[in-house]
Parts: C-alpha cells; structure tokens; sequence
C-alpha cells in the first residue's frame, strides 16, 4: 500500500508521457496533463483528473495550472529541447517542489539540471541499455543497473541448485551474489530464507556486482 497518493503534473504527451499518465494513474495518483495538442490528450480524459490544452512556455498557462501544488512536475517535451528547458526553469521559478525532466543525451541533462531540474532522466536510453543487457546474455529475463558496477538480474537456477537449499549452496559465500526474490509466474516472494529450495520452474532475482553476476551466467 502506497502512504498516499501523489499529485503529478506531466508536460508534454508523447509516448513517455504517456506512458506515465497511465501508471501514475492506475496507482491511484492525481494527473493532470497538459499538451498543445488536443488529439493527444482525448484519449486519456477518462483516467486523468484534469487535462489542459497550452503551451507551456507561456508562463501565464503555467501559473495558471499552480504548480507549487503537485508533488511532481514531468517535463516530458522531447522534440523541443529550447522549449523544455525554458518550461523547467518557469516550473521551479514558479515553485514547483520537484521538477523531473526528460532528456536524449548528456548534454541536454546538464542544461536542464543547471536550469531547475530536480532529476531527468532518459527513458529510450534505459529501455536500450535493458534491451541490449537482456538480449545479449542467455538466460536473463530482466535487468536493472543500480550502479555502473551493480546490477539486478532475474535468471532461473542453476541445475546443480535445483532441489537444494540456499543454505547448503551457499550462495552468498560461493557466488558473490545475493537472491532478493523467487518468481514463480507472475508472483514473486521477496527475501526467501536459508532453508528455501530450489526449484526448477521458477526464476531467481539476484543482485551483486556485475563481474560476479556474469560469471554466474556463464554456469547455467
């Protein structure tokens, strides 16, 4: 259960955008999106709380959404970067708490940074990198980087485990890597404990330094 629901603002309703609307959504959040296009945001008045048409370098539409009341502003404006960085300037001016903007390479991150940005983040980029992790590697079903050194892999057993505790393996010590989760389907239960025993239908998710993690692969 989340604390309580958030207040979110997203700017720009692209695929990101989008994509974000839906799940701030679905949630439980409050959203209110804003685009210059009507097209695009039509179809998303059935699961918003609000929704304008403007164009947010405007200073007057971005005041009069108040945006000192959201939890988080999105800037999610990617064809335009002049354009996203002057609505992430207005949005902390005009004192928005948290600001989050999107952006396609380094350098458009250290303008909107130095321009108000709270975080920003590259959405194609991290889906490439995931994409190209988990389709180089045989045997990984997802990936999360934590760290350039670190790293979350969900994988399935290795046969010698299977039918064997985590215990008597002795992961942790042999392999360097720790186990978080099992997975059986679409359930996963976090934080297994010594006596769990592998088994052969389920996947793993384990986390540890991605040299260690590699040469776990390497054994399945």
């Amino acid at each position: 259960m989340w604390s309580k629901k958030k207040s979110v603002l997203i700017i720009g309703i692209g695929r990101f955008g989008r994509y974000l609307a839906c799940k701030f959504a679905e949630l439980g959040n409050e959203v209110m999106i804003v685009d210059q296009s009507e097209e695009k945001i039509s179809d998303l008045l059935s699961i918003v709380t609000g929704a304008q048409i403007g164009d947010c370098t405007n200073v007057k539409v971005l005041n009069s959404l108040g945006v000192s009341n959201f939890d988080i502003c999105f800037v999610c404006i990617g064809s335009n970067f002049q354009a996203a960085i002057e609505i992430t300037s207005q949005l902390k001016d005009l004192g928005a708490p948290f600001v989050i903007a999107k952006a396609d390479r380094e350098l458009h991150k250290k303008f909107l940074l130095r321009n108000g940005a709270d975080e920003v983040v590259y959405p194609e980029k991290e889906v490439a990198n995931k994409t190209a992790v988990r389709l180089s590697a045989n045997h990984v079903f997802d990936y999360i980087e934590l760290t350039p050194e670190y790293c979350i892999f969900e994988i399935p057993p290795l046969k010698a485990w299977i039918g064997k505790t985590i215990d008597q393996v002795a992961v942790r010590s042999n392999y360097e890597v720790n186990i978080l989760a099992t997975k059986n389907d679409d359930q996963v239960f976090p934080l297994p404990n010594v006596s769990y025993v592998f088994k052969e239908e389920e996947h793993l998710i384990v986390a540890g330094n991605r040299i260690d993690l590699v040469e776990l692969l390497k054994k399945i």
